[in-house]
């Protein structure tokens, strides 16, 4: 009794073995189908039109993601305005410059600088920041990374003088200047795979 069953149970895996050879060969067939590798390539069902239509969008949502992170740049430069005295409204509490702060906070030992270099220097730093700005707008990544390493330098003299509100400032800054890089690397990945 025990042959009898290993014997059908062979031919059982045999007869398996056999209807599933049929079945795959029959989907290889079905898969080969150039119009089906065609709607398998755009993705999901969609066409080539509407899969053209939505790369074109995602690319227009990354150049207004883009554009609208290098806006920061003229924000930081009029808070950058506003907290050195170049404005007629002085905010020294929430935003500083971590370098101008410094320099003005260790060198009284040699004497105080003279206002007009220190409002040069500021002039300098909002300058830089809408040049920087407006490259950023036409799409230039390095603009991003310069911003990127400028404030991120910024903020060590800034903890050095304890001033927490103005390096969170630098921090939200080198946030939205990071995702503004990586919106036009992304383009840049997108327009070439084009």
């Amino acid at each position: 009794m025990g042959t009898r069953r290993i014997l059908q149970s062979l031919s059982t895996m045999a007869l398996f073995n056999a209807n599933q050879f049929r079945l795959d060969s029959r989907l290889a067939t079905l898969y080969s189908s150039p119009f089906l590798m065609q709607t398998l390539n755009v993705g999901a069902g969609r066409t080539d039109e509407e899969y053209q239509a939505a790369e074109e969008q995602r690319r227009a949502d990354l150049r207004a993601d883009s554009r609208s992170d290098a806006n920061y740049f003229f924000l930081a430069a009029g808070l950058a305005g506003l907290g050195t005295g170049l404005l007629p409204i002085r905010l020294r509490i929430f935003v500083n410059i971590g370098a101008i702060d410094l320099w003005t906070g260790y060198t009284l030992y040699w004497g105080r600088p003279h206002p007009l270099l220190l409002y040069g220097v500021a002039a300098a730093w909002v300058v830089t920041l809408v040049g920087l700005g407006l490259a950023a707008q036409r799409g230039h990544r390095w603009a991003f990374l310069a911003g990127l390493v400028l404030y991120a330098a910024d903020m060590v003299p800034l903890a050095m003088m304890f001033s927490f509100w103005a390096f969170g400032i630098h921090g939200f800054f080198l946030l939205k200047w990071f995702q503004g890089q990586k919106a036009l690397q992304e383009l840049k990945e997108a327009t070439a795979s084009r």
